[in-house]
């Protein structure tokens, strides 16, 4: 009888510490109509609001406004966390995501961005500028985007460490730590190294495509980190 009454308290022990350590995912977009809680800004300034664009949430689908050139971006502020969501572009599609930058700068630059684009956006593009590169800075190890398909993405930001998976498959686990190197800017000028950018700042998603067209996303949700 002890040793089966020890067994099971094993057993709901091991099962209570595995509950606790599941990360508490809440979603980012829960209702209908615009986000609550985001702001829309000027694609290369998060600091410039844009007046007249607004994203919405139909059917639990995130919408881009109709115009190109911005950035629905948080309120809120986050340090480490675990970010999911699927997205989809059209074929001249070019999104991204905006991962503890400040509210003002281009995320690119000035934060990180984790981006959302092929060859037919950008033809001569190199590989950290495709589809999960950290822009100009850290290429993915593989691409396995579907073009105009939905596509699966997990964000994982501990202190330095970077892990990112797209459609199940691991394409980032690094330290960012390692990447000493400024990076040149759109207009020439250098920014900062990875290794120098912020720890903490807010999220966000971009519409950049080719004539307008749409960025979706749906799904989004997200896991703070102790």
């Amino acid at each position: 009888m002890c040793r089966r009454i020890a067994a099971v308290s094993v057993v709901v022990a091991f099962a209570s510490t595995s509950l606790a350590a599941e990360p508490q995912f809440a979603p980012l977009f829960p209702d209908d109509g615009p986000p609550k809680g985001w702001v829309v800004t000027e694609w290369n300034d998060l600091a410039k609001p844009v007046k007249g664009v607004q994203w919405s949430v139909k059917d639990g689908v995130l919408n881009s406004g109709k115009q190109r050139g911005n950035w629905l971006v948080s309120e809120k502020e986050y340090e480490d966390f675990i970010l999911e969501f699927e997205f989809k572009l059209t074929e001249v599609g070019n999104s991204g995501v905006a991962l503890r930058s400040p509210m003002k700068g281009d995320p690119a630059f000035d934060g990180l961005e984790f981006q959302l684009a092929d060859l037919r956006y950008n033809t001569s593009a190199k590989d950290s500028e495709l589809t999960g590169g950290i822009y100009r800075a850290i290429a993915p190890s593989k691409q396995v985007y579907k073009p105009t398909e939905w596509n699966k993405v997990r964000i994982e930001l501990r202190g330095s460490r970077l892990k990112a998976m797209l459609n199940g498959e691991l394409i980032h686990d690094v330290d960012l730590t390692k990447f000493d190197q400024p990076v040149k800017r759109h207009d020439g000028t250098l920014a900062p190294p990875i290794k120098d950018r912020p720890k903490k700042g807010h999220i966000g998603f971009q519409h950049l495509s080719r004539n307008n067209e749409p960025v979706m996303l749906r799904g989004a949700r997200i896991a703070e980190l102790k």
